[in-house]
C-alpha cells in the first residue's frame, strides 16, 4: 500500500509486482488485498480523515492507551498509516481481519466506520476527488446544464409569449405599479431558478463523483467475424454467467462479477474480447467499409484495432500505430485469437515519424484515440486521479493537438477522421476539437448521433452533446469518453 501511495507507477502494476514477490499468497488472499488497495484509492480523502484517529501501533508493538478523542489534524505515518487505511478499506470476511487486529484496533475500526462526516471533514471526504478535479468536473457539468437551460429558455421565450390585451387602457400609475410588481416577481423567480439550477448541478456532480469511484462493470465485445451477439449471450448464460446485452452498443455484453473468461470456450475461440461499452462505440463512429484503408493512429494494445478489423470483415488494409512497441506486442496474440490477419503494426518514434509519409493522403478512415489523462476510466484506474495535475492536462492537450493534426494528413479527400479520448475534461475534448476545426478549414465537422444511429446504437442522441459523443459513467453506465468526427473536403 505504501508503494502504491507514492504514485510513482500505475497501481495495478505495483500490486502485480508485489504479488510476484509474495509467492505464498493464494488467489483468494491476492483478490482480497487488491480489493482493499483499490478501495483506498477510490475513497482516499475520507479514509485518510478517519485514519487520523488510529491508535498508531501495530500488533507487533506495545499497545498504547486508546486516545480519548480522535485527532484528525495529523495523519499517522509509515506502517501505521498504511495499516489504518487497509483496515478501513477491508471488505473481506470480518473474522479474518479481526484475527489480525489488536482489540483496540478492532474497536477503533468499528467506531471509525460508524462515524458520520461532520463539519471538520474536508469537502473531499464527501466527493472523494482531488480538489482540482472536483472543480473541473463541477465547471464542466455546469456548462452542459447551462447550455441545456439556455436552449429550453429560448424555446420558451418564443412559444410562451402572452397575447397582448389592448382592450383595457390602465392608468399610468397603476401601470407603473404593475410593472414594478412584475419586475420584482421576475427577479425572485430568476433567483429561485438559479438556486434550483445550482442545487441540481451540485447533485449531478456528486452523482458523477460517486459513479467514478465505483468498480467498473465487465463488458465484452462480440467478434462479428466469428459469432453473433444472441448466440454468444446464450452460450455465456448456459455457462452460468449473469450476462446481458449492453444498452447502447449493438455488439456488447455486460457480465456480472469477475468471471474467469480464459476458461470459457467463447474466449479461447476468439468470439469475445474485453472492451468497455463506451470504447466499442468509437470504432462504430469510423464506419469502415470493406477493402478500405483504415488507420488506428494510437492503437495501444489494440482493442479498437480488433473492433475495426471485424467491421472491415478482415479485408482492406488496417494499420495499428503506437509509440510503444511493447503495447503493440500485446496485440499479436489477440490478433491470432480473433482471426484477423490484415493488420500492419508500426512502432512510431513520434507523431511526425518519416515512415508515415508513404501513407499521406491515402487513408479512408483514421482513428485518433489520443493519449489523455484517462479520467473517464477512474472506475478501473482510480490512482489516475492522484497521479495527475492541471499541468498534466495542459501538457496532454498540447500533445493531443499535435497528434490530431499529424494524423489528419493521412486522409484522402472524402475520408473520415475521428478524435477520441477517455477524459472528461473540456480542455482535452471540445477545446482540442474546436482548435482543430479552426486550424483546418479543409475538414467538415460531422454530428456523431446520426452515425451511431445508423450503426444500430440505441439512444444515440442521448449519448451526445451537440455534435460530439459525450459519455459519463453516471449517465450512461460506461467509462467516460469523448469523440469528434470530421470529413475531409474534396
Amino acid at each position: 500500500m505504501s508503494r502504491v501511495l507514492r504514485f510513482e507507477h500505475p497501481a495495478d502494476a505495483t500490486v502485480a509486482e508485489f504479488f510476484r514477490q509474495q509467492g505464498a499468497l493464494g488467489s483468494r488472499e491476492r483478490a482480497l488485498l487488491a480489493d482493499a488497495v483499490f478501495a483506498v484509492l477510490r475513497d482516499r480523502p475520507r479514509l485518510q480523515w478517519l485514519a487520523a484517529s488510529h491508535p498508531g501501533r501495530t500488533p507487533q508493538q506495545e499497545r498504547p492507551a486508546r486516545p480519548q478523542r480522535p485527532n484528525h489534524a495529523a495523519q499517522p505515518q509509515g506502517t501505521a498509516q498504511t495499516r489504518a487505511l487497509l483496515l478501513l478499506a477491508w471488505t473481506g470476511p470480518p473474522e479474518r481481519l479481526q484475527a489480525a487486529c489488536t482489540p483496540e484496533e478492532w474497536e477503533w475500526r468499528t467506531q471509525a466506520l460508524a462515524q458520520a462526516l461532520d463539519a471538520s471533514a474536508p469537502p473531499a471526504c464527501r466527493h472523494g476527488l482531488p480538489d482540482w478535479l472536483a472543480e473541473a468536473l463541477r465547471a464542466e457539468l455546469r456548462l452542459q446544464r447551462a447550455g441545456a437551460v439556455a436552449e429550453a429558455g429560448a424555446a420558451g421565450a418564443v412559444l410562451g409569449q402572452p397575447e397582448s390585451d389592448a382592450a383595457v387602457e390602465p392608468e399610468a400609475e397603476a401601470e407603473a405599479e404593475a410593472e414594478a410588481e412584475a419586475e420584482a416577481e421576475a427577479e425572485a423567480a430568476e433567483a429561485e431558478a438559479e438556486a434550483e439550477a445550482e442545487a441540481e448541478a451540485e447533485a449531478e456532480f456528486q452523482a458523477a463523483a460517486q459513479a467514478l469511484r465505483q468498480p467498473a462493470t465487465l463488458d465484452v465485445r462480440v467478434n462479428l467475424l466469428k459469432a453473433k451477439r444472441p448466440a454468444v449471450l446464450a452460450l455465456l448464460q448456459e455457462a452460468g454467467l449473469q450476462a446481458t446485452a449492453t444498452p447502447h452498443s449493438p455488439w456488447g455484453i455486460r457480465l456480472e462479477g469477475k468471471p474467469a473468461l480464459q476458461r470459457l470456450a467463447a474466449w479461447s475461440e476468439g468470439q469475445i474480447e474485453v472492451q468497455d461499452e463506451g470504447a466499442q462505440l468509437l470504432a462504430l463512429l469510423l464506419e469502415p467499409k470493406r477493402l478500405e484503408t483504415v488507420i488506428d493512429f494510437c492503437a495501444g494494445a489494440g482493442g479498437k484495432t480488433l473492433a475495426l478489423g471485424a467491421l472491415l470483415r478482415n479485408t482492406g488494409r488496417l494499420y495499428a500505430f503506437d509509440t510503444s512497441a511493447h503495447r503493440l506486442d500485446a496485440l499479436k496474440p489477440r490478433l491470432a485469437r480473433s482471426g484477423i490477419d490484415a493488420v500492419h503494426t508500426l512502432a512510431l518514434a513520434h507523431e511526425h515519424d518519416q515512415r508515415l509519409q508513404r501513407l499521406a493522403g491515402k487513408a479512408d478512415r483514421v482513428l485518433v484515440d489520443a493519449p489523455c489523462t484517462g479520467l473517464g476510466t477512474l472506475r478501473r484506474q482510480p490512482d489516475l486521479m492522484w497521479r495527475q495535475s492541471p499541468a498534466d492536462v495542459a501538457r496532454l492537450a498540447e500533445l493531443q493537438g499535435r497528434i490530431l493534426a499529424a494524423a489528419a494528413r493521412l486522409l484522402k479527400p472524402g475520408g473520415r477522421l475521428v478524435y477520441a479520448t477517455c477524459s472528461l475534461l473540456r480542455a482535452e475534448n471540445e477545446a482540442v476539437a474546436a482548435a482543430f476545426s479552426q486550424a483546418e478549414p479543409g475538414f467538415e465537422a460531422l454530428p456523431a448521433a446520426p452515425i451511431l444511429a445508423r450503426c444500430g446504437v440505441e439512444g444515440a442522441q442521448q449519448l451526445c452533446r451537440g455534435p460530439y459523443l459525450r459519455l459519463w459513467p453516471h449517465r450512461h453506465g460506461c467509462d467516460g469518453f469523448f469523440a469528434a468526427v470530421w470529413q475531409r473536403r474534396d
